[in-house]
């Protein structure tokens, strides 16, 4: 099943969130569209049935205009994505040998599922673990 909601986000270097992302959370990228000076106009990075579009802040876009970047804000996020993954403590690992920042440590939760949330290379927020809520049983099972 695919996902019908995709978050879009905003990076100042797309070219390195593009590989960041698929490097350290196992996305690939199914869509990448250069923009002006080394920019990222648009593209799409999937996971198994989910999806992340973005694009490079300042490309002239509408919707760029409305979007702000963390350090721009106090460091604070307005929506963050989950990333449903097999191995929460293998993708922990990957963020911090990238230099992301623990915001909530890896725990077991008690709904299920083991995950983290991390702040990434600009400040972006995301949250990582093994509760897959399309599961009957909680666990990613990938």
């Amino acid at each position: 099943m695919r996902s019908t909601a995709i978050s879009c986000l905003r990076y100042r270097d797309g070219p390195r969130a593009i590989d960041v992302l698929c490097r350290v959370l196992g996305f690939q990228a199914q869509l990448v569209v250069p923009g002006e000076n080394g920019s990222i106009a648009h593209a799409q990075l999937v996971l198994g049935g989910g999806m992340v579009m973005l694009g490079s802040v300042g490309n002239g876009s509408e919707y760029g205009k409305l979007v702000r970047q963390p350090d721009e804000i106090g460091g604070f996020e307005t929506q963050s994505v989950y990333v449903v993954v097999g191995d929460a403590d293998a993708v922990l690992a990957r963020a911090e040998v990238e230099g992301w920042t623990v915001v909530i440590p890896i725990r077991d939760e008690g709904y299920g599922g083991r995950g983290f949330s991390v702040r990434d290379h600009e400040g972006r927020l995301w949250n990582i673990g093994t509760y897959d809520p399309w599961s009957t049983h909680g666990d990613a099972g990938l």
